[in-house]
């Protein structure tokens, strides 16, 4: 099978341009709209905006790798490290949370930082801050030095999805991409990022780990096509809802011959989808940031500030004192304590249902 790093100068991608224009223009305009709409926003509210953004990628970049992250200690993590002032912080987030939540950090708020061997190294070591992934001990903070292929399927049934370049080929390999990302390069920042996302993971420079880095990269170069760190939207979510799309449309432009319009189309649908998925829920984020900035002066423990944020983040059902007590940890008559201070502070209300059917309805609306 012939790869397409088996080519001669295969980094000289090449795509059909009026195609892939049209759905640029398509993609800029809807980037702008957001952007201005969101850069608009009291600093409150766009602190919060992008406090869930970040969150959310790096959470679903951690799922399409099969791994699951605490949303709470992510939000905490990255909202200390901005400086940003909210509700519900978690006291203590781990070293592993922290490395990655300062990889993100460092690829979208330094994101006019040139890209270099050592801050990509650094960003390995973060990832893998014990040498290990899985059971299996790796080498970190460096390029592999073995084999590689991206492989599925049970034990003996293998199927090879893509072979990568020889490990001698990588430092070289790598340092032809690395000039690129710096160089100013007579194409769109936009399609910069797309042609740097699939690069990277044709040369596949790490023995784990790249699809979590050529992700960073990728809100890297787009932060670079905005001119701004204030990140309003994930690609990660979006490639996690694409998954299956994703990994077929990188498995057949890598065994394609260096034509890869089919990729940049998908990048620029993938990223469409984004920021329509930021204008659907702007509302709910802003709504969140109003409340609790109306309710600043608002005295809440604990429980109460995690209840409350949950009916902003998508809580399931009918908020009952029963439920109130199993969430919180706590007992129901502490719950329905908690339930009447906050009825009695004109935050909740009761619904008409009685009983044992009683439930409590959130009023966010000042003139409700």
């Amino acid at each position: 099978m012939r790869y397409i790093h088996n080519y001669d100068n295969w980094w000289m991608f090449r795509f059909d341009s009026s195609s892939v224009m049209n759905d640029l223009g398509r993609v800029r305009a809807k980037q702008g709209e957001v952007l201005g709409r969101l850069l608009s926003l009291g600093l409150v509210s766009q602190d919060e905006a992008m406090l869930s953004s970040l969150s959310i990628e790096l959470v679903r970049s951690a799922e399409i790798e099969g791994s699951t992250l605490n949303m709470d200690e992510v939000r905490s993590s990255i909202a200390r490290r901005l400086g940003i002032e909210t509700v519900g912080l978690t006291a203590v987030t781990s070293r592993y949370v922290d490395g990655i939540a300062e990889m993100l950090l460092d690829a979208t708020q330094n994101y006019d930082a040139p890209l270099s061997d050592e801050r990509l190294f650094g960003w390995h070591n973060v990832l893998f801050p014990t040498g290990m992934s899985g059971l299996y001990r790796i080498d970190v903070g460096r390029y592999r030095r073995a084999e590689m292929q991206v492989v599925s399927g049970a034990m003996g049934k293998e199927r090879v999805h893509y072979q990568a370049p020889e490990p001698e080929r990588v430092p070289a390999e790598m340092q032809r991409l690395i000039s690129w990302v710096n160089a100013e390069v007579d194409i769109d920042a936009v399609l910069k990022a797309a042609i740097v996302h699939l690069w990277f993971v044709s040369i596949h420079p790490f023995d784990d780990g790249n699809g979590r880095i050529a992700r960073a990269l990728t809100d890297m170069l787009l932060a670079r096509s905005e001119g701004t760190g204030k990140r309003f939207y994930s690609m990660s979510a979006e490639i996690k809802v694409l998954k299956k799309e994703y990994y077929n449309v990188l498995e057949r432009t890598q065994r394609g011959n260096g034509d890869i319009t089919e990729w940049l189309k998908w990048f620029l649908r993938c990223l469409e989808h984004a920021l329509e998925t930021t204008q659907s829920t702007l509302s709910q984020v802003m709504r969140k940031a109003d409340f609790w900035e109306r309710h600043r002066g608002v005295t809440f423990n604990d429980r109460q500030r995690k209840l409350l944020n949950m009916q902003f983040d998508g809580f399931f059902g009918k908020l009952t004192s029963g439920k109130w007590a199993r969430i919180a940890k706590c007992s129901t008559d502490t719950a329905l304590n908690d339930i009447n201070d906050l009825v009695g502070k004109g935050i909740l209300r009761k619904s008409a249902e009685g009983g044992r059917s009683t439930n409590y309805i959130l009023i966010d609306d000042p003139t409700a």
